[in-house]
């Protein structure tokens, strides 16, 4: 029987994949004699509940062709629907960071192509409170705003670099926040100007993890405090180490965590690129394994 393949598109995503990518994506999966149904999002969250039917609707796999953002959406709809349906991913987003980490090709042809080989891992992925969701990272204070600020067309044409240049605006201002954080087997509280969970190589394509620090189904978060500067030299330590990958500078913390909980007054979340402003402490949870992804 021929495999039904939901192929989830944002056509407003980073690359806006031109008529011929889309024609050869489809040559793709028809050659590897799937029926395929296109679906395109109409707003923000549309991606979501299409994954979410999708199992119901009866097809047999999902196929997400934009960036990550939409990739979240995608993962957030079938993990929420309870929905156990391999996914499969096609970046054409602006900057790709997950696809990178995962190493995914940028071309759609031979994305779609490993796809249809049918390879599968295991992937974690991370909850945010009750019903919010994470695929590689979730962020707050100094340039997360810069993850969604930047104006959609800026990220069209430049890249990492509409990051860069919103997070270039946010230097002047910086805030530091009282954050207290519970990991379980440790308390970290004290005030800081940053702060991630991640599943992920690259953060906004510039602060990088060293090679072996990370991996994406071990079932831990690598979680990233940045304390606040008390002078210049500290911000140029902690730019330093941001950008090499060193982080075992004394204006860090650095740890693993398959589960956290933070409290932080007036800090908005970016949770893939996304805004959140969760009400009150937050429940983060690495939900191991929960995603099959096609690679």
């Amino acid at each position: 029987m021929r495999k039904k393949l939901l192929l989830i598109v944002n056509p407003v995503a980073g690359t806006r994949m031109s008529r011929t990518a889309v024609f050869d994506v489809l040559s793709r999966f028809c050659g590897a004699g799937m029926r395929v149904t296109i679906e395109l999002t109409q707003f923000r969250g549309h991606a979501r509940e299409l994954a979410a039917a999708a199992e119901r609707d009866g097809f047999d796999l999902v196929v997400c062709c934009g960036g990550d953002g939409t990739l979240n959406e995608v993962l957030s709809g079938l993990i929420s629907s309870g929905s156990k349906l391999p996914v499969g991913y096609i970046p054409a987003g602006s900057t790709n960071d997950f696809a990178q980490t995962l190493g995914l090709p940028t071309n759609p042809s031979e994305a779609a192509y490993r796809v249809c080989e049918g390879r599968s891992m295991p992937l974690d992925f991370g909850r945010f409170g009750d019903d919010s969701y994470f695929s590689y990272i979730a962020s707050f204070g100094a340039f997360t705003a810069a993850s969604y600020s930047a104006p959609q067309d800026l990220k069209n044409v430049l890249g990492h670099l509409a990051y860069v240049i919103e997070g270039i605006k946010e230097l002047s201002s910086i805030t530091a926040y009282d954050v207290k954080c519970s990991s379980g087997d440790r308390d970290y509280s004290g005030r800081y100007i940053f702060g991630s969970v991640s599943n992920t190589s690259s953060v906004g394509g510039i602060v990088k993890l060293p090679e072996g620090s990370y991996d994406l189904s071990d079932g831990l978060f690598e979680v990233i405090l940045v304390k606040e500067p008390k002078n210049l030299d500290d911000l140029n330590k902690i730019l330093t180490g941001a950008m090499s990958g060193d982080f075992t500078l004394d204006c860090f913390e650095c740890f693993k965590s398959s589960e956290l909980c933070f409290s932080i007054d007036g800090a908005a979340w970016s949770l893939d690129g996304e805004k959140a402003v969760p009400d009150g402490p937050v429940k983060i949870t690495n939900l191991k394994h929960a995603v099959t992804l096609l690679y």
